[in-house]
């Protein structure tokens, strides 16, 4: 038995990258999984490798279990459309794992306002539109998880000095900023449905991960770089996220190889990330 055998999971941007390590990981721990993004078959994308058609055909090939579900989540009509589709083929949803995101790297003086508002509606609102979309079958059952995908860019440059150049960004005032509105929705959140066992948790890389999107944005030299964080550190502890206690877990903010080192997953060793105390170290300690 998986730890979601029988568990119907909706994972967005799951046609590459981190998305697609969580929506694999899911199917091999036994659950149905909806992946959705806006690419469906590979190649259509002008920019980036991967696909819907990919992830799910890896998933299948192993034997798990997942359907494609086409969605832009920058507009809640088309995230309601994606919800029912799940219902219909595959029952009330018992994890959400909000990843998908876009990333402009633009300076503030520079911002297109078309691109401001698109940002906003992938990385903030679909969080918020999904939420609410999956919430009546949480509630109802008095069970279900929410796994926000943060950045370590939420915490930002702080107070300066600017002049010293780790304190500088490359156009990532925006990006922050909806990553950390990101984390302080998930906490609010969490706190509104904490009684009814609904979990609600946010998770950052503790490393930059190499995925086509950060080696598209120059952010690795390539898909092996070693400076880079293993996207399987992500689908982990997203996984435990998902299926820890509410009680236990629900409001932590969090960063991949802290969480996965608590837990005894991630040896001192190997743990090679920021660590530290992040805000929110779960309700039921507080």
């Amino acid at each position: 038995m998986g730890k979601l055998e029988g568990k119907v999971a909706l994972v967005t941007g799951a046609s590459r990258g981190i998305g697609q390590a969580i929506a694999e990981l899911f199917a091999d721990e036994g659950a149905n999984v909806a992946c959705t993004a806006r690419t469906l078959e590979e190649g259509s994308h002008k920019l980036l490798e991967g696909s819907l058609d990919r992830t799910v055909s890896k998933i299948r090939e192993r034997g798990g279990r997942a359907i494609p579900v086409v969605c832009d989540v920058s507009e809640y009509a088309n995230c309601e459309a994606a919800v029912s589709e799940v219902r219909a083929a595959l029952g009330p949803i018992d994890v959400l794992v909000n990843n998908a995101a876009l990333t402009y790297f633009i300076p503030i003086q520079d911002f297109p306002i078309a691109k401001w508002h698109r940002s906003f509606a992938v990385n903030l609102h679909a969080p918020f539109y999904l939420a609410q979309l999956v919430l009546g079958d949480m509630l109802e059952a008095e069970s279900g998880a929410i796994v926000n995908i943060s950045s370590g860019a939420a915490i930002g440059p702080g107070r300066g000095p600017y002049s010293d150049p780790v304190q500088r960004v490359r156009g990532g005032t925006l990006y922050g900023a909806e990553k950390a509105a990101l984390e302080r929705f998930t906490q609010g959140l969490a706190a509104e449905v904490y009684s009814k066992n609904v979990s609600v948790t946010c998770v950052s890389p503790s490393q930059v991960v190499a995925t086509p999107g950060t080696l598209h944005h120059r952010l690795v030299k390539d898909m092996d770089d070693p400076r880079a964080e293993p996207v399987e550190y992500m689908a982990r502890s997203v996984l435990l996220l998902a299926t820890e206690p509410a009680a236990k877990l629900s409001g932590r903010v969090t960063y991949s190889q802290e969480i996965l080192a608590e837990y005894g997953e991630l040896d001192a060793a190997e743990a090679r990330g920021l660590g530290g105390e992040r805000a929110g170290s779960g309700f039921s300690k507080v």
